[in-house]
């Protein structure tokens, strides 16, 4: 693979660089001479400056990553419209294996029945499939118990016995 681009040659390897990792010791001061405030300070500056780092690098590793799988993806697409394309020359020949047998155009229609009827069967089959589709349940209930959350409405969405989240009863 060329790493020819607008900043870089063909001939150097091309690598995530993390700028904000301090590249000399940020500590050159004297043990015993500053402050526990200032020892926090720095302590919490080289804290976020490596965690800052580490984000960095793992944003460069994943970014490679997606990369190559943005490209597996694109290249099964691709698979799959050469695939269907081609499924046309499976249907054709088998029409025309019929042919030896009958006259042309009775082969190719029983070919166009089969190919409708195999349709026909694959939308019942996903349509039985989609009305099994449930209602999320679970996040409807947990959507009207936050109704209660409301600080005006907290009163009138609850039952006589039952203590809301800002009530008691």
């Amino acid at each position: 693979m060329s790493n020819e681009g607008l900043y870089t040659s063909g001939s150097t390897a091309v690598t995530a660089k993390v700028d904000s990792i301090p590249l000399r010791d940020t500590d050159v001061t004297v043990p015993g001479q500053q402050s526990i405030g200032t020892l926090i300070s720095n302590a919490s500056e080289q804290v976020s400056t490596l965690v800052r780092g580490e984000i960095e690098l793992a944003k460069a590793e994943v970014m490679g990553e997606v990369k190559k799988g943005a490209v597996g993806g694109g290249l099964f697409g691709v698979a799959g419209v050469i695939a269907l394309y081609s499924s046309f020359f499976l249907f054709f020949a088998f029409a025309e294996m019929l042919a030896s047998w009958m006259h042309r155009g009775w082969a190719f229609l029983i070919v166009f029945l089969i190919m409708i009827a195999l349709a026909g069967l694959l939308a019942l089959v996903g349509l039985k499939k989609v009305k099994k589709i449930k209602a999320p349940e679970r996040t409807i209930s947990s959507v009207n118990e936050l109704k209660n959350l409301k600080p005006g409405d907290a009163q009138k969405n609850l039952t006589k016995n039952e203590a809301g989240l800002y009530t008691s009863r």
